[in-house]
């Protein structure tokens, strides 16, 4: 019965769903008040916080080591303003929303981001996200501005990171759709071609189309224990092409989580050192991987019951399903990222 509501849990993740359609145009009136992150609440994690960001998953043996951690990870959650909004704030999430918190804790903080505390102190702020209908919506004017708003308080929180929090510290930027988005910018803005590329182990952005050329500078990483780049990857059914895979999906960096390489080799489930599902439980060997002209192609969950599962998008298992093979990889790049 357990298998069965594990992968019931990626099936949830992954399904197509309907999103909730903005009538009104994007109205700066109706904006959300801007985080204060001297205020412990406006962090989803920090170091010395208890939150999500701390735990590891039911039957995974291992620690959270942040409070000896020499590297900081800064993530940026994905989108998870999908639904109705329940105030006056239609474009951006308020950050004061406890009700919306609290799914942002117990998902995407839960699940991505404490991947990384084996290895670094994770920092991840609330932000005003964008609404889901920002990226399905004609008016590229809405989206602009509704983006905008988003990373408006990602920069404001890297600045206020970077000057109460880093102290040099070798730092890690990890993020997840939406996130990945706001990451990229902040990373042209601060680190490529700036002397805090000096400082960067890694960047994790995954979930999001890339190009090599996203950076000057920062290039895609070809091997597991390779620093100073990033790797990138986009999760989808072996064999199938999503609608939009000729508008950049089919030049976009792909990085095999199980090799870590961007060759297209394919490498099965037993190299998969484990996944997460439901309640936040350990899975083993959960799936394969091979890059496929810029997807990530799996087959079906090696997990009793998967073969009832139709899925062909696996976008919110992205990190779900390599949760302990990025761990082990940040450990590498952090370890060698020591030895310069």
């Amino acid at each position: 019965m357990r298998y069965y509501i594990i992968i019931f849990s990626f099936l949830l993740s992954s399904c197509a769903w309907k999103p909730y359609h903005i009538a009104t145009n994007f109205d700066t009136k109706k904006t959300p008040p801007p985080p204060d992150y001297s205020r412990s609440e406006h962090w989803a994690a920090l170091p010395l916080k208890k939150d999500s960001a701390d735990r590891l998953p039911n039957g995974f043996v291992g620690t959270d080591k942040q409070a000896t951690a020499a590297v900081d990870v800064f993530f940026l959650h994905p989108t998870i303003f999908t639904g109705e909004p329940k105030n006056e704030y239609q474009w951006n999430a308020d950050v004061n929303d406890a009700a919306m918190n609290a799914n942002v804790d117990g998902s995407t903080i839960l699940n991505q981001a404490s991947a990384f505390n084996g290895t670094g102190r994770v920092f991840a702020p609330r932000y005003r996200q964008a609404h889901y209908f920002s990226f399905v919506t004609a008016n590229k004017e809405d989206k602009k501005q509704a983006l905008d708003v988003a990373y408006e308080d990602v920069k404001t929180a890297f600045q206020y990171y970077m000057t109460h929090y880093n102290q040099g510290r070798p730092i890690i930027i990890a993020a997840h759709s939406q996130g990945t988005i706001h990451a990229g910018r902040l990373m042209k803005e601060f680190f490529d071609g700036k002397p805090l590329q000096n400082q960067l182990v890694e960047a994790y952005l995954i979930g999001i189309t890339l190009q090599p050329t996203l950076f000057n500078n920062i290039k895609p990483s070809a091997n597991a224990g390779d620093t100073g780049g990033f790797v990138s990857w986009n999760t989808f059914a072996k064999g199938f092409y999503p609608a939009n895979y000729m508008n950049g999906l089919n030049t976009a960096v792909c990085t095999n989580p199980l090799s870590w390489k961007t060759d297209e080799n394919y490498v099965n489930q037993f190299s998969n050192s484990g996944g997460v599902g439901l309640k936040f439980t350990f899975v083993k060997n959960p799936v394969d991987a091979e890059c496929k002209t810029g997807l990530l192609w799996i087959n079906k969950p090696y997990i009793k019951g998967a073969a009832l599962l139709r899925t062909k998008v696996w976008h919110k298992a992205d990190i779900n399903f390599f949760w302990n093979n990025i761990r082990d990889n940040v450990a590498l790049r952090a370890e060698n990222f020591s030895k310069k």
